[in-house]
């Protein structure tokens, strides 16, 4: 029996699913998972007095679903269209088990294009490093990141301390960096990110100042769409722009 006296032989309960899912999604509440269970990413059963009740294929269906959001910056429509076709739709192979299918986990698997892959410092985790340290992961000197800094591409936090956002950053102008662009070039997508953030501000802060419980996990959600979309939109916008120097 559970603290509140109700049986959990058929499933996990919305508390203990969260137990299981914080310890690698640290920002993740109850809030976030009813949303996802009301956008159908996750469909839980029910007992007759109408409590959730989680199995283990929808622990890690949350689990990937998380994954996609925090690692991938896939908006949500694009991972339920995912699941849904590892569902049996579309001819799509079913999620049998606790496991998913091949095609979906291999989305943490090492990217292969000389980028970091999602388990090595996934955004959103507790990690802090100093500059000799930051120094250390990415490879690049001290000359680049005070040049990094200059420019605005990486910011330490008030104390001093980096975090995982900002070995990705390097990681990344680094290999971009092998392509004869330098630092300074790149100040345009710092102001472009900067732009973007405003707009983003605009749209969300009134939903961050309702007064209902649910407010912040669906300003939080948000964010996370918006800013999904707007780097798929960036995406085509550059390859669309490459078409047409190269005549591709």
């Amino acid at each position: 029996m559970t603290a509140a006296g109700r049986p959990q032989r058929d499933g996990l309960s919305i508390g203990a699913v969260l137990a299981q899912l914080r310890a690698d999604f640290p920002d993740v509440t109850i809030s976030k998972i009813r949303f996802l269970e009301s956008e159908g990413l996750v469909q839980p059963g029910r007992t007759p007095s109408g409590y959730r009740q989680f199995a283990p294929a929808d622990v890690e269906r949350l689990r990937f679903v998380l994954s996609a959001q925090r690692d991938h910056y896939l908006p949500l429509k694009v991972i339920k269209e995912q699941l849904d076709a590892a569902d049996g739709g579309a001819g799509g192979p079913e999620v049998t088990g606790t496991r998913l299918p091949r095609k979906l986990v291999s989305l943490s698997s090492r990217t292969g294009d000389g980028l970091p892959a999602a388990e090595d410092f996934a955004p959103g985790r507790e990690v802090r490093l100093t500059q000799e340290e930051l120094l250390a992961e990415t490879g690049i000197d001290a000359p680049t990141l005070a040049e990094l800094e200059q420019y605005g591409l990486l910011r330490p936090g008030a104390a001093g301390f980096y975090d995982p956002d900002a070995v990705l950053v390097a990681r990344t102008v680094k290999a971009m960096t092998e392509f004869g662009i330098e630092p300074r070039h790149l100040r345009a997508f710092r102001a472009s990110a900067d732009r973007e953030v405003g707009l983003l501000e605009q749209i969300v802060t009134p939903v961050y100042r309702h007064r209902d419980a649910d407010a912040k996990a669906r300003a939080d959600e948000m964010v996370r769409e918006l800013a999904a979309l707007s780097v798929t939109l960036h995406t085509l916008l550059v390859k669309a722009g490459i078409r047409g120097v190269t005549g591709g």
